[in-house]
């Protein structure tokens, strides 16, 4: 299977690596790797990762800090 096909990997997907990295950015909290496989908040966040999974947190955080939206508190 492609590495892509993954669903911590599907950038567009609730709750996957990219999207969990840009949320914390977002919200301007610290960088803590994780996932949460059936969408933010339902059941079981995964916080054990590969190299290649904190890289694809890492490329969502990094992304919206590029960005610069940031929530206004």
């Amino acid at each position: 299977m492609a590495i892509k096909t993954l669903p911590q990997f599907m950038r567009e997907r609730h709750g996957s690596l990219f999207d969990r990295g840009r949320a914390d950015c977002y919200y301007s909290r610290d960088r803590a790797p994780h996932w949460w496989p059936h969408g933010t908040g339902n059941g079981r966040k995964i916080e054990k990762l590969t190299a290649k999974e904190v890289a694809e947190y890492n490329a969502g955080y990094d992304n919206q800090e590029a960005n610069g939206d940031k929530k206004e508190w």
